[in-house]
């Protein structure tokens, strides 16, 4: 018996050391799956009762915990069932003013505030198809906005008030001015609706991308992608209990749909700012309970770029989730605030397709699951490299590759509303067998020898800079007005110590025309958002045929050299 005994030990000990030298992650994938299977059997038992959409959702949590704390917003505090009462209020004063009905577009221009979500959820209670537009974005745009999404309406908030406009030149909707003023008298109860019941492949709303190449493009989000975000948080490791700090702005899917709909999915608290702040950022921490926050990279290191406080070592944080975290950012952040959880994640607006960071690996976005693929790529032109028989080819581990994913009921890919060709050419066909169909994301991707996947870089003509995803195709568009410009090239350069690609502009000059460099900035004021101007201008006798990418990378020697004889400061206006 004690042989017996000894021999399972043994065996048991050997077990062990293989799998912590060959399969180091082996429990944490383990576990992970393991998440992901209760999440997906919990969706599946809400669905059975009839719980199928993301209001849907949060309809009965409102009915489960009404009097739990749902958004803090400054000293404001609404519970499960407030938001509610109050997004009815909403919905029944559009309907009975504006005369709002199930499938109209409705795009809505707001900051980060409770009534954002208030307004949001009482236009789905009547049906309506929500755009969420970026707060930044000037008149031109604005125009291109709504036009490709095709609202009728207009909702912003001004300084008096939230105010509705009849976007469209000819429209039987009567404009109703300001609508805060009109919520005492309507109703608190739903309204009712005639519309069909919803189908989870339905589009739910828009949220406006670049993408990886041209202006900015209304997404279809459709419900069950908008339901599959809401087991974000979950899979990070949030808990109900949570109080999750969001500084990141509503217009994106990652706070509207990964953070408020996580907290929906938990029941927990979402406490809301209007902008991030770095220095009252561990202040309010404190101050509200915070025991998680979403970040982007640059929002880490604002932080570590802090000059230290009491707070920041004094406040109760135990799990950070988001994207866009550098290595060395990343090392910096835990070392200096203590044992917090980073989940660093990637994911995408268009389709279901994501990677989260389950270990305390650092510097992977997640690990490598089956369905995503990684393809060759032309150096050049970054087509997928096809065989003989017409179907692509996997990079091998440790090579870069293109990120694709297959198109199916979990993953759908609505397309771009308005805009059926890029719809088109955001798809693959044909990829590995006759017939199939794949999602391009336009990212380089790389898959090592342990399975952890790194982020490499972005193509196209967009780049990322400040959290946003910048078009070159805009801004040069934008800059070609100039009467003084010949020819303009934007691209994106990567610059040491900051995420993303800052922006350069390189350009010709007209004859007989000099640099006025008070004209130019006016000109980006009254055009484009802060962070698309271009940190870099060079001019140029003509313009270089070199791809974007190569030329970025050769002008690496020029930005380090001005760097020695110009202090640059991106965190402020960099003209």
């Amino acid at each position: 018996m004690s042989w017996a005994i000894s021999t399972l030990a043994v065996g048991m000990v050997t077990l062990l050391l293989i799998q912590r030298k060959f399969y180091p992650c082996f429990w944490d994938d383990l576990m992970y799956y393991a998440r992901v299977r209760r999440v997906g059997s919990m969706m599946m038992a809400r669905m059975k009762r009839g719980v199928v959409t993301y209001l849907q959702c949060f309809e009965l949590q409102a009915r489960n915990i009404p009097e739990k704390a749902f958004i803090v917003f400054e000293e404001q505090t609404l519970t499960y069932r407030a938001v509610d009462a109050r997004s009815n209020r909403f919905a029944n004063a559009l309907k009975s003013h504006c005369g709002l009905k199930h499938g109209d577009i409705v795009a809505l221009l707001m900051n980060n505030e409770a009534d954002f979500i208030c307004v949001w959820f009482g236009l789905c209670k009547l049906g309506c198809e929500v755009a969420f537009l970026n707060f930044n974005i000037k008149s031109q745009s604005l125009r291109h906005c709504l036009h490709s999404c095709g609202a009728k309406v207009l909702l912003a908030l001004t300084d008096a008030g939230l105010e509705v406009w009849v976007a469209a030149e000819s429209s039987s909707h009567q404009s109703v001015g300001t609508l805060l003023d009109k919520l005492e008298s309507a109703s608190p109860d739903k309204p009712e609706t005639d519309g069909p019941q919803p189908n989870l492949m339905n589009n739910f709303l828009f949220i406006f991308t670049s993408g990886t190449t041209g202006l900015p493009k209304a997404a279809r989000i459709s419900h069950i992608k908008a339901v599959m975000c809401m087991a974000f948080l979950r899979l990070c490791g949030a808990r109900a209990c949570d109080r999750v700090y969001l500084t990141l702005p509503l217009y994106h899917m990652s706070a509207s749909l990964l953070c408020i709909g996580g907290c929906i999915e938990l029941g927990a608290t979402c406490v809301l700012k209007r902008k991030f702040s770095a220095s009252q950022f561990w202040k309010d921490c404190v101050k509200y309970d915070i025991t998680m926050f979403q970040y982007i990279g640059e929002l880490c290191r604002y932080l570590v770029n802090q000059p230290k406080t009491a707070e920041e070592v004094a406040h109760k944080v135990r799990l950070a989730a988001g994207s866009g975290l550098r290595a060395d950012v990343w090392k910096e952040f835990l070392r200096r605030f203590g044992k917090i959880q980073i989940r660093e994640a990637y994911g995408l607006t268009e389709a279901s397709i994501g990677f989260v960071n389950y270990t305390d690996e650092i510097g992977p976005i997640g690990r490598a699951s089956y369905f995503n693929k990684f393809l060759k790529c032309d150096p050049h032109t970054y087509e997928p490299i096809r065989t003989d028989t017409g179907h692509c080819i996997k990079v091998s581990k440790g090579q870069a590759g293109l990120l694709v994913a297959p198109v199916m009921f979990t993953n759908p890919f609505l397309g771009y509303a308005g805009d059926k060709a890029m719809s088109e050419r955001k798809l693959l066909r044909d990829v590995f067998k006759c017939g199939d169909v794949y999602f391009n994301t336009g990212d380089l991707m790389l898959q090592d020898h342990r399975n952890f996947v790194y982020f490499k870089d972005r193509i196209g003509d967009t780049f990322r800079w400040k959290g946003e995803n910048v078009s070159t195709t805009e801004v040069s568009e934008v800059l070609g007005c100039l009467d003084l410009l010949l020819d303009v090239s934007v691209y994106g350069v990567t610059v040491p110590g900051y995420e993303g690609r800052a922006g350069m502009t390189a350009v010709v000059l007209k004859d007989g025309h000099g640099l006025d460099g008070e004209r130019l900035y006016s000109h980006l004021l009254h055009t484009l958002p802060p962070y698309a101007w271009p940190c870099f201008l060079r001019v140029q006798v003509r313009l270089h045929t070199a791809s974007p990418l190569e030329s970025g990378q050769a002008l690496l020697h020029t930005i380090k050299a001005f760097e020695t004889t110009t202090q640059i400061t991106f965190d402020a206006q960099c003209w």
